[in-house]
This record gives structure tokens, sequence and C-alpha cells, in this order.
């Protein structure tokens, strides 16, 4: 499993300008099974997705796709982890 931090790196008005193609983005890969939760940081300094794939070089590429990847709205940061702890309502994210 992965976590994926974005913060921006441009104003918020260069942001709001790619959130619908960004949306569109984390659609496509929800219903691929590779997102599960996603939002945005308070304050609204960048965001977080919860993501699942086999490598962190599959999410690597995913994330390659995103357009506040490829307009430079973001940066990103990759953290894999294993969960072994959950809430009960959450236990089958152990098993991803």
């Amino acid at each position: 499993m992965f976590v994926v931090l974005l913060h921006y790196t441009k104003p918020l008005a260069e942001v709001d300008r790619f959130v619908g193609e960004h949306r569109e983005f984390l659609e496509r890969y929800y219903a691929s099974g590779h997102f599960l939760l996603s939002g945005r940081q308070e304050p609204r300094t960048g965001g977080v997705i919860l993501a699942k794939g086999p490598t962190k070089a599959e999410i690597e590429h995913i994330i390659r796709l995103d357009p506040f990847y490829k307009e430079q709205i973001a940066e990103y940061q990759i953290v894999e982890f294993v969960p072994s702890m959950s809430d009960p309502q959450l236990a089958s994210l152990k098993e991803l």
C-alpha cells in the first residue's frame, strides 16, 4: 500500500485551472482499483492519495499521468507501507 503526498508548487489559481482534469485522472484510477481514498490537505497546500499496487514503480508510473504532475503543479512523495493494524471497519485494507 502507498500514501502519495502532493505538495502544490504553484498558486491556488493555477491549481484550480487543472482540478477538473485531476479529478478525471483520480476517477480513472479509482475505477481500476488503484486508488482507495483521496482528498486535499488542510490547509490547502496539497493532497493525499491512498493507493494500492504491486510495486512502487507502478504507482510512480500512474502518478506521472496526473495533470498536476504533467503541468508541474505539484511535487509528489510516495511512501510505501504495510498495514498491520486497523479499525475493524478497515480490516480488509490490511489484506491488500
